[in-house]
């Protein structure tokens, strides 16, 4: 949802991503993700810290690294889905098609575009699975807690109050 200004300058968006990884050096991976953001896609403008979780619907030997960000891009959300798919095949990531969840190198969602509903191949924001997943709603709170969820009209902060998933997140570092 790339908006032209009347001088013909793109418009930034500010869009929500979550990152994780369970493989390998899972801190390394992220903070490669970040750096790659940076440079392709636009700024990282805020960063949660990284919280350990568990797998979320497939068990895995593995823990969960992950965390949010706040990014601000000139990219529309197509073009911006498909740099995060080449980013983490780069990454080393393999998409198998089939139902259910797997380990991976990297996984980048993304969850919320500003306050617009988009809906489209292969993509939809906000990201249907927010509001039942306390690995994606606790990093989510600390970098934008009051933002509100464009199709439940509830702050995430409030959206995590109200989560069923009572899985732990806990804090692993607070910096990458």
């Amino acid at each position: 949802m790339t908006v032209s200004s009347s001088n013909s300058e793109p418009v930034e968006s500010v869009v929500l991503l979550g990152l994780g990884s369970n493989m390998g050096d899972r801190l390394s991976y992220l903070s490669y993700a970040l750096n790659q953001l940076n440079t392709e896609v636009g700024r990282v403008t805020a960063k949660s810290s990284v919280w350990e979780t568990e797998p979320w619907g497939f068990e895995a030997e593995e823990q969960f690294l992950n965390m949010a960000v706040e990014l601000a891009t000139t990219m529309d959300p197509f073009t911006l889905l498909g740099v995060i798919k080449s980013m983490e095949a780069r990454l080393g990531r393999t998409r198998i098609k089939g139902p259910g969840y797997r380990s991976r190198v990297i996984d980048i969602d993304i969850l919320l575009w500003g306050d617009k509903v988009i809906s489209g191949p292969g993509l939809q924001i906000p990201h249907p699975r927010i509001a039942e997943r306390r690995f994606v709603l606790v990093p989510l709170c600390e970098i934008a807690p009051y933002n509100i969820h464009p199709v439940r009209g509830r702050s995430l902060i409030e959206l995590l109050g109200e989560c069923d998933d009572k899985s732990e997140v806990r804090l692993y570092t607070q910096a990458v």
